[in-house]
């Protein structure tokens, strides 16, 4: 395999060329909307743009934060055909940090994760909305490094109580926070772009979800991909009370599954695909994916930030990914969660350029400045990428940052 290294900045860049293009193997997964994991994510995040958002309004920046740590510890319900109902809430361990004032102005965090947690379960599951215990575990305690030296506080202990914004060292320059990586890869695969759509439009917004009401929010999907033959586990929750008997609840499943048949024939032309749809189900038991809410955080299930789809909204086993909860993380400075961004869109315009497959990891330094990466690797299938043009890409993305953390605040960006 072909390798170039060089350097941009204080980086040091390696661009591996005629790598192996992935096999045509894929397993992939996908936790929808509803899922207790993707229901924390989303919410982690949501916090975080909306600290965002009143920060920059009443004082012209990010403050710090992060709400990456947030849990979910699912409640309990009653489910019977026809009806349901909540028996105990949905807890919502709301664990992180943030400032809590500036300059002597109050910042209402604990009102404004409240109204956000109480408005995003009245709109993702409402029937849950008014069965929840919010727990705040938000803290402004530094970050460890503030040695006392004398009567003057050390600035780091300033990052969580600025006297002002010109408390915040990036205004001054972006520094990462952690030693850490992000990954990127393109293109998806038929197979996987077929995953991503199939759970949304049973999870999401969409006109079978419009006309079949009953149908949850908490959709997972397994696959595996052999480049002919698709081979799918796939749960979909009904919501009890829209369901009047077991074999209302039965043709639902048949309704489901052909609708399944129907898109892999419109996505997947000429391949073979094979469903098997809530495989835990025992109907002559009566033990079955029906549910009062449409999702299993209503009985006992949890969910955790990072636990679910990565920064792409996959979940792919053979294909480079990391452990990075990037929801919720600080979008200024934090690599958790800009670096997985950055690399996955420098490695779609790799593909782009060279028409072939593209990776990419940039690896952080701790205190380095966030756009010069400690490492850059760039692995590409093209043998005669030109050099020149790849790593004028890598500058350009790299240039971005600040750019991105506008656009992460301004919902312009949409995680897993």
């Amino acid at each position: 395999m072909p390798r170039t290294s060089t350097t941009i900045g204080n980086s040091h860049l390696v661009i591996d060329t005629a790598m192996a293009r992935p096999d045509a193997t894929t397993i992939v997964e996908r936790k929808g909307l509803g899922h207790p994991d993707t229901l924390a994510d989303h919410l982690a995040e949501r916090l975080s743009r909306a600290y965002s958002h009143h920060t920059v309004e009443r004082f012209g920046a990010v403050l710090h934060h992060n709400f990456d740590k947030l849990a979910l510890l699912g409640g309990a319900s009653e489910v019977r055909y026809g009806g349901g109902r909540m028996t105990a809430p949905v807890r919502v361990l709301v664990n992180g940090r943030a400032a809590p004032m500036c300059g002597g102005e109050r910042i209402p965090v604990e009102e404004i994760v409240e109204a956000e947690v109480r408005a995003f379960f009245g709109e993702r599951l409402p029937e849950v909305s008014d069965h929840l215990d919010i727990v705040f575990n938000i803290t402004s305690n530094s970050s460890p490094g503030a040695v006392l030296t004398g009567d003057e506080a050390p600035d780091r202990t300033r990052w969580f109580n600025p006297r002002s914004i010109e408390d915040l060292r990036e205004r001054r320059v972006r520094l990462s926070n952690d030693t850490s990586l992000g990954t990127g890869w393109a293109p998806e695969n038929t197979f996987e772009s077929f995953v991503r759509e199939l759970v949304n439009h049973f999870s999401g917004d969409s006109e079978f979800t419009r006309t079949h009401a009953w149908c949850g929010s908490d959709v997972k999907l397994m696959g595996y991909w052999d480049g002919e033959q698709a081979d799918v586990v796939l749960c979909v929750p009904q919501k009890s009370r829209l369901v009047a008997s077991r074999s209302e609840y039965v043709r639902n499943t048949e309704s489901v599954l052909a609708e399944c048949h129907r898109l892999a024939d419109l996505r997947l032309p000429g391949a073979g695909a094979r469903f098997r749809l809530n495989a835990r189900d025992v109907p002559e038991k009566d033990e079955l994916y029906l549910t009062y809410s449409g999702s299993s955080i209503e009985s006992g299930d949890e969910g955790v930030v990072g636990r679910g789809n990565r920064v792409n909204g996959l979940i792919t086993p053979l294909r480079p990914m990391n452990l990075e909860g990037a929801n919720g993380k600080n979008p200024v400075y934090h690599v958790g969660k800009l670096y997985n961004i950055a690399a996955r869109r420098l490695a779609e315009r790799l593909h782009e350029a060279t028409g072939e497959h593209a990776e990419v990891h940039l690896v952080s330094a701790t205190g380095q400045r966030l756009d010069q990466p400690w490492r850059v690797l760039v692995r590409l299938s093209s043998p005669d990428a030109a050099m020149d043009k790849v790593q004028a890409l890598v500058e350009e993305t790299l240039s971005e940052f600040p750019a991105l953390t506008d656009e992460l605040v301004s919902d312009g960006i949409v995680l897993s």
